[in-house]
């Protein structure tokens, strides 16, 4: 790492103590910043870096609610408005038990450059709680919900903070969460959240924007050395949102997944997996994938021991959460012959593993560039609640496959400018890194 740049990160560290996520995150983008700074020292004397790792407001706050029982229950509950120098806060709110400052400020600096990298007027921002969905009735999250916005209102805004869904947030907790900011403040206000249902201000291809997306990014960087997905075998973490339609897009294009997973283990289905099937147990039993493998029958397995990476793969599609793909899984991963890993999931490779990916030659796309896609439908739905309008599945779908084809592109081209050629990763860092620093320049100190 840069000198400067060193200096500025122990100041992260000094000033952040005990966020782990976070630091990581930060010395992932500033690995890639050396060569920006030399050639534009302009940003280090602007302090433009510095001020890029502070958050522009962080909101904390408790959530009371009860249960079906009776019973009071407090959870903790986070806002991180990271840098609106391109547009208002965009970013999702986590449900989950492993939620904690740290955690929603690396979601957060991670955004500020998938923001900026769509290329839309966005800026970057994430929250969620510590609040586990898992086994609650809808009763029960109704009421966290509930509880939950009526805080939170006070702080978000069309035009100010648009939050969306992430992991333990979808389509059910959105609509409670919007149906409580319009009763308390007696609008309807439909850009003020993303990810809402069709007959109520939605996108269509939202809901399969992030999976699609990372497939689309995977097929350029096939294309940009004459190949295609035609014929790959695939495997791909996780089994929920991102994933499912991360495996039917793979399909679509001609490759085959063979492997999807849960916390519990994973499913290898040679025959490729059952996309229906999947979806049954998922989205409609709330299942496990051992269920899968159960009704699949003779084509499947389910593994409880080892990782999913031990399964050999053209192409690895890390979808389920951070940290989860290790130096270990990389090196099966080579070994099993992998061309290319893309991040369908944020951060879910560890430092070491890109090390791996990096020495052995294996195409890597990060999560800031090859996950956008979520982002960027999410921020066609605002376009959608603003002009009163609704757009197709078919329109909706090429606008999503043309920001992914740009930043590609852009990810491509920053890296030939700025000296390493065919780097995914420092290619998205700096460009998205650019795009926001320039505006932050532009608009003075701030």
């Amino acid at each position: 790492m840069d000198i400067h740049l060193q200096e500025q990160y122990d100041e992260v560290l000094r000033r952040n103590p005990g966020e782990a996520e976070f630091h990581q995150a930060v010395a992932e983008v500033f690995s890639s910043l050396g060569t920006v700074v030399a050639k534009h020292p302009h940003y280090a004397d602007a302090a433009v870096i510095s001020r890029l790792c502070e958050p522009e407001r962080q909101i904390i706050f408790r959530v009371p609610w009860t249960d079906d029982n009776g019973r009071i229950h407090i959870n903790r509950a986070f806002r991180v408005e990271f840098n609106s120098a391109l547009g208002p806060y965009k970013g999702g709110l986590r449900f989950h038990p492993s939620v904690y400052l740290g955690i929603i400020k690396f979601l957060g600096f991670e955004q500020i450059f998938k923001n900026a990298l769509t290329g839309l007027p966005i800026g970057g921002g994430k929250g969620g709680s510590d609040f586990d969905p898992k086994g609650r009735s809808d009763g029960e999250i109704m009421r966290f919900c509930q509880s939950l916005m009526t805080e939170l209102y006070r702080h978000i805004g069309e035009y100010t903070d648009v939050p969306a869904g992430d992991i333990g947030v979808g389509g059910r907790e959105i609509g409670y969460l919007f149906g409580q900011y319009k009763r308390i403040t007696n609008r309807y206000e439909s850009g003020v959240l993303t990810g809402k249902g069709l007959s109520w201000g939605g996108s269509r291809v939202r809901t399969e924007a992030t999976g699609y997306g990372t497939v689309y990014f995977v097929d350029e960087m096939l294309r940009a050395r004459g190949e295609s997905l035609d014929g790959k075998r695939v495997t791909v973490s996780g089994s929920g949102n991102v994933a499912i339609y991360a495996i039917e897009k793979v399909h679509e294009l001609g490759g085959t997944v063979v492997a999807c997973s849960d916390s519990a283990g994973y499913a290898v289905d040679e025959k490729g997996i059952d996309l229906n099937l999947l979806k049954q147990v998922k989205e409609v039993r709330r299942g496990r994938i051992s269920e899968y493998a159960d009704l699949r029958g003779g084509d499947a397995s389910f593994v409880a021991d080892g990782t999913i990476w031990d399964v050999p793969a053209d192409v690895a599609l890390p979808c389920a959460t951070q940290n989860e793909l290790t130096e270990e899984g990389a090196l099966a991963l080579v070994k099993g012959g992998c061309q290319v890993v893309a991040e369908g999931a944020n951060m879910p490779c560890t430092p070491e593993a890109t090390k791996v990916f990096s020495g052995a030659g294996v195409l890597f796309a990060p999560g800031k560039a090859a996950n956008a896609g979520g982002v960027a439908t999410s921020a066609l739905e605002m376009q959608q609640n603003a002009s009163r309008d609704s757009w197709s599945f078919e329109y909706t779908e090429e606008r999503l496959g043309n920001i992914m084809r740009g930043i590609h592109d852009r990810c491509l081209e920053a890296a030939d400018e700025y000296g390493s050629p065919g780097d995914y990763q420092f290619g998205a860092n700096v460009a998205g890194f650019i795009r926001v620093a320039d505006a932050m320049l532009a608009l003075g100190v701030i």
